[in-house]
């Protein structure tokens, strides 16, 4: 009797989990159909949906979208309304910069100036930038010097960061060289219709000869008359860069033979800085000579930071020294640069003083934090080994993190497959709703969370912003070690390279897939995936199954030691050609008869940023995982070594896509 009422009792409380379960599935289901219908700007869906939604975790994402898909036509008590309603939540503060950027757009000074001081992220450049236009035009505040730097940045000329310039150069607190700069900038970004956009503000009638300058560049330094005039002298500025972003050779020789004289020293700068930059990333040796041709005090530090790389690959090191020396302080402050500049003042016959400065530059950036704090280790003949771990969390750290709403709903929205929203969330609440963002300990304990979720790259991103304490494992996590190490060394790969190359590729996200197509955790595309297994044997494979963890750390190992051993077991060069296709990396480690170089100094010319971050990125993975999977001491240096033209008696592989 009493055995048949527990099965009663569980008969009846399974009844009772079924349509509370259903009800959560279904609750998912709308939050799930919303985030498309806001995708679509569907705001008749959106406002049918939210109702469904208000007793859901995300139920503030599902508030969000239904207002922020008719913000253009909300009032101010409909968004005021949301504002208290989501008071401290992550999409309180979204919508707030939201409605900054339309009030901004609409110039509506007075709502903008009640909407903006309970803005917590100031993150965004441009509300910043409608900040500061709106001072500058109600009460002629003189805020130039943020407004160039804030323009500047902008990859693009941006409506707020341009109304501030506007503003301000009308007061005469903008001179026109400040807008020339910009637009050579976006002119060397190829951003020509903001490009345009900026012209207009020092020569609104001159978007004819802009046109020609930007379009034709040969024609216009070559058969227009040549003039000291303002206007043709920063139009031929902009037509040599635009003309030695195909052709610097050419370039070069319409401003030395033709232009030269008619421009003034900075234009003049600019323009040798510009071209050189543009030889520099086609790796030609006639790179530094037209750098030289102009001081580097007057150049921009991109420029700088080319001219440098052109010196180290040529072994100029006076050239690099003079280089990084004439850099704004934020960017020679860059560990890429300090260290440059320290193995420069290390050179035979500095003196004395010299290379004392330069071991106390290599001081203030060793650590295990990147490939040149790394290098900078290794420079100092110090160990690289696993930092002392911190102080293990406390239950009541752990339990704060768990508790903690915005952390809560961003697991909740990553769980559910709302991936993008639960990031951004996750993100601020770690690091901007609180002034300063999270302390270590915080950081450490959402880290432990997010790792306990196996949210990876979570876990890494949020542990790589603690100030002090270094967690290793939290940093560097190893999931699916067994299948990744078993099948790494079975075809004789080191897994520590194999758990480099997942870590910038992936963050160990199963199911990420990017812009191109490639898909899990190595970042394989299909066709690549496709080749892959004809030659491992691989039989039956279809690019569906890139999504089985296993299947595709067997093909992204296999095509990774295929690649590997067409470039001779070089691991720079190998993760260059994962990247960015073998074919380019061919290229870039020169024609026979070139000399060899050190590794660090060809992957700091890599031409592409994203590849060059790239295999800095995996090479330093590479050497921490190593530490952290044998306890040994481990050499940067030693898996970088060293890079030259293949050797012609080896023939490479050029059916490897």
């Amino acid at each position: 009797m009493q055995f048949k009422m527990i099965l009663t009792l569980i008969g009846a409380a399974g009844l009772l989990a079924a349509p509370m379960l259903h009800a959560q599935t279904s609750a998912d289901n709308v939050l799930l159909d919303m985030q498309q219908a806001f995708r679509k700007g569907d705001s008749t869906r959106l406002a049918a949906l939210q109702p469904l939604a208000q007793s859901h975790m995300l139920a503030p994402w599902a508030a969000y979208w239904t207002l922020r898909a008719r913000l253009d036509t909300a009032t101010s008590d409909e968004v005021n309304t949301f504002f208290n309603q989501y008071r401290g939540t992550y999409q309180e503060d979204r919508l707030r910069n939201d409605w900054l950027l339309l009030l901004g757009q609409r110039r509506d000074w007075a709502r903008f100036a009640e909407a903006a001081p309970d803005f917590r992220m100031n993150d965004d450049r441009e509300v910043r930038c409608y900040t500061l236009a709106m001072e500058n035009i109600l009460a002629k505040v003189d805020l130039a010097s943020e407004v160039k730097a804030q323009w500047y940045a902008a990859k693009d000329a941006g409506d707020g960061c341009t109304l501030a310039a506007q503003s301000h150069f009308d007061a005469g607190q903008l001179s026109e060289a400040d807008v020339w700069r910009k637009a050579r900038l976006l002119v060397e970004a190829r951003q020509l219709d903001a490009a345009r956009q900026v012209v207009a503000i020092v020569a609104p009638g001159a978007s004819a000869a802009l046109n020609d300058a930007l379009k034709k560049p040969e024609t216009v330094l070559i058969k227009r008359p040549v003039s000291n005039h303002r206007l043709n002298q920063e139009l031929a500025v902009l037509a040599l860069i635009r003309w030695a972003d195909s052709a610097p050779d050419s370039a070069a020789q319409a401003l030395e033979e033709r232009w030269s004289k008619h421009l003034t020293n900075s234009q003049r700068a600019w323009a040798w800085g510009a071209i050189g930059k543009l030889a520099a990333q086609k790796l030609s040796d006639s790179a530094l000579p037209y750098f030289q041709h102009a001081s580097p005090e007057a150049m921009s530090d991109e420029h700088l930071a080319w001219r440098t790389r052109a010196a180290l690959r040529q072994h100029q090191w006076h050239d690099a020294l003079e280089s990084i020396k004439a850099m704004s302080p934020d960017a020679a402050s860059d560990p890429t640069w300090v260290y440059w500049r320290a193995r420069a003042l290390l050179q035979p016959g500095q003196n004395q003083a010299e290379q004392t400065q330069a071991r106390q530059l290599l001081q203030g950036i060793a650590s295990v934090r990147g490939f040149y704090p790394l290098l900078a280790l290794e420079e100092l003949g110090q160990p690289i080994t696993p930092p002392t771990a911190p102080t293990p969390l406390s239950a009541q750290e752990k339990d704060r993190a768990q508790a903690n709403p915005g952390l809560q709903r961003a697991l909740k929205a990553i769980t559910l497959g709302l991936r993008s929203e639960g990031v951004r969330e996750w993100n601020y609440t770690t690091n901007l709703h609180a002034p300063g963002g999270m302390n270590d300990r915080e950081l450490l304990a959402a880290a432990d969370l997010a790792c306990q979720n196996a949210v990876w790259d979570r876990c890494i991103n949020t542990s790589e912003r603690t100030r002090n304490a270094i967690d290793l494992v939290q940093r560097f996590p190893m999931p699916y070690r067994q299948a990744v190490i078993e099948r790494s060394r079975s075809i004789n790969l080191d897994p520590a390279y194999v758990y480099g190359l997942i870590r910038q590729e992936s963050r160990f996200i199963t199911d990420a897939r990017s812009g191109v197509g490639a898909s899990g955790l190595m970042q394989v595309m299909p066709a690549t995936a496709r080749w892959t297994a004809k030659k491992i044997g691989l039989s039956n494979f279809t690019p569906q199954q890139l999504n089985d963890r296993d299947t595709n750390i067997t093909i992204g190992t296999g095509y990774l030691k295929l690649v590997l051993d067409d470039f001779a077991g070089s691991m720079p060069l190998a993760a260059a050609a994962y990247n960015a296709g073998p074919g380019r990396p061919r290229v870039w480690r020169g024609q026979p008869g070139a000399p060899s170089v050190e590794a660090a100094i060809w992957a700091e010319n890599i031409p592409f940023t994203e590849t060059r971050d790239y295999v800095k990125k995996v090479l330093a993975n590479t050497t921490i995982y190593a530490a952290m999977i044998t306890g040994q001491t481990q050499s940067l240096k030693a898996r970088l070594g060293q890079i030259g033209p293949p050797d012609i008696s080896t023939p490479e592989n050029r059916d490897l896509p």
